[in-house]
């Protein structure tokens, strides 16, 4: 299998940009070399147009539209399948935010079912009930701050003014759980770790590198649905951030084992990277590679129907086939409730034994728990 990747809506760490606020990573695959098998099309098509490259942007629905014949049929020889994936950005700085100051590994005022089982998604649905864009704006900055004193002390100002709202949370345990953890985090910031120390861990924290994961997964799981390899993955070249996207997929390459999916906690996703593909990606000019000139019309496309922008019939035609081929996923906190609210909804009711020994296990985190909360 041949995989060509494009993004759009990229605007770096900027999270809180009103024109861009989704990071869409697009994803074409096919069994064909598509820079061989599609680049006479692709060429007659630039040629028509006049353009150099097919860059969607520039072409506009009236010039696609007169492609789709074309573009139909390489769709239909070529076996093209198109993946999307997203980022909401303003979510991811919330996420972030929770990932970080929330570990129980690292605040030790938080109870370990709040982390490491669902009950996570519990809390950071309460959590997120605190925030306002300007308080989140101030975590986000402080996260990508490098200087430890000043995103310290910007973190006890959010923890802080968080603390001032956690009445807001209507049930006691959800009060105790979120305010212990603030405060713990509001008297301890050097052991929340909470910012990054160099431009490299900026790139790592970034929508981009978030969305580049799911990327990587995605590819993952069409190989092992497809039973296939993958002869390349050619990437957009766009040089802020294909350092960081060689850096990921070269961590899973080096970290993959087919036995053991990693577990991250009890009834939570367990991280399979045994499909993960054993190539490095490469990364190309979109002038260069005609997979990545085909990736970049689906891409373009896809984001308008997601958008509920201006598509005429014969396009949505076209991409038609994709909405029962292709797969989406995002990372956004309605889509972390989409995915977790029927799963806590439905959880079975434990037998007398089993009740017993979780409470017997959940008084002993408890104790240890409350040494650490007892005086802040």
């Amino acid at each position: 299998m041949y995989f060509y990747v494009d993004e759009s809506g990229q605007t770096g760490l900027n999270l809180f940009d009103p024109q861009q606020p989704v990071l869409y990573y697009g994803v074409l695959s096919s069994p064909h070399n598509l820079d061989e098998a599609a680049r006479a099309a692709v060429e007659k098509i630039r040629q028509r147009f006049n353009v150099e490259r097919l860059h969607s942007n520039e072409l506009g629905i009236g010039r696609l539209t007169s492609a789709v014949p074309e573009l139909s049929a390489l769709q239909k020889e070529l076996d093209l399948t198109f993946d999307i994936y997203r980022v909401v950005k303003v979510d991811h700085a919330l996420i972030s935010f929770f990932d970080q100051v929330f570990d129980q590994g690292l605040n030790k005022a938080v109870p370990w079912t709040a982390y490491w089982a669902p009950l996570r998604f519990v809390v950071l649905a309460k959590l997120a009930y605190l925030f306002d864009e300007e308080l989140l704006k101030l975590a986000w900055k402080a996260r990508i701050e490098k200087k430890s004193a000043k995103a310290n002390g910007m973190l006890k100002q959010v923890c802080d003014a968080l603390l001032e709202r956690v009445d807001w949370i209507p049930d006691p345990r959800g009060r105790e759980i979120i305010g212990d953890a603030l405060k713990w985090a509001s008297k301890n910031p050097d052991d929340i770790h909470y910012n990054v120390y160099s431009n490299d861990e900026k790139l790592q924290i970034s929508p981009n590198l978030i969305g580049f994961q799911s990327v990587m997964h995605g590819i993952a799981l069409r190989l092992k649905v497809g039973g296939g390899d993958a002869a390349s993955i050619v990437v957009d070249r766009q040089g802020e951030f294909n350092k960081a996207q060689e850096w990921i997929t070269d961590f899973y390459r080096s970290v993959k084992d087919k036995d053991t999916p990693w577990e991250v906690g009890p009834g939570l996703p367990k991280m399979d990277l045994a499909n993960i593909p054993n190539i490095p990606i490469t990364c190309t000019p979109g002038d260069m590679n005609a997979g990545l000139e085909l990736v970049d019309i689906y891409l373009w496309l896809m984001k308008r129907v997601f958008e509920k922008k201006e598509m005429t019939p014969e396009l949505l035609e076209f991409v038609a086939p994709q909405f029962e081929k292709g797969m989406t996923d995002e990372v956004s906190f309605e889509g972390i409730m989409k995915r977790w609210e029927p799963v806590l909804m439905s959880l079975p009711e434990p037998t007398p034994e089993e009740e017993r020994k979780f409470r017997a296990i959940l008084e002993r985190h408890e104790e240890e728990r409350k040494r650490h909360v007892d005086g802040l």
